[in-house]
């Protein structure tokens, strides 16, 4: 079986299930997510933001959440994958499905807010890649949003469904 086939995408509501969900993929991507207070808030967030879950079979590989700012904007939230399933299709997937379903309803701008450049990290220079391979361009890189760590807002325009 090859990867596009061994898992499965599901839109999840914020709850309970999607916080545990976000929680244990967390624990599993310390060289990304390595701030205990951050992690926390990202947790609570899934109780309240819908998410998008790849699954394979009962095990949860990843998960993105997002949160719709305006009938014509939404902005990825948080996505983890777990390492095991890195380079396998499993973001790609989940960022195809987030723009396809907010693409139905009007929405014609994504953000997402990645460590910048300026910091060096060989991490997120793959989560920048990542993200540029997938249609995002850098729009502004600010210093104002994070204490002691750049913010690159990145932003992936959508086509129209009318």
């Amino acid at each position: 079986m090859d990867d596009a086939t061994a898992f499965q995408i599901a839109l999840v509501t914020g709850s309970a299930q999607l916080a545990d969900i976000t929680a244990g993929l967390l624990d599993r991507l310390p060289a990304w997510f390595g701030i205990p207070e951050a992690n926390a808030e990202y947790v609570k967030s899934a109780t309240r933001l819908p998410g998008l879950v790849a699954r394979t079979g009962p095990e949860p590989i990843g998960v993105l959440l997002y949160r719709r700012h305006f009938l014509e904007a939404a902005e990825i939230h948080l996505m983890a994958v777990a390492p095991s399933w890195h380079r396998r299709g499993v973001g790609r997937a989940l960022v195809d499905a987030l723009v396809s379903d907010v693409t139905a309803d009007g929405c014609q701008a994504l953000q997402v807010k990645t460590l910048g450049a300026t910091h060096p990290n060989p991490g997120y220079a793959k989560t920048r890649a990542f993200y540029r391979s997938v249609g995002f361009l850098p729009l502004e890189e600010t210093d104002e949003l994070w204490p002691g760590n750049p913010c690159l807002i990145m932003v992936r325009w959508l086509p129209r469904s009318d």
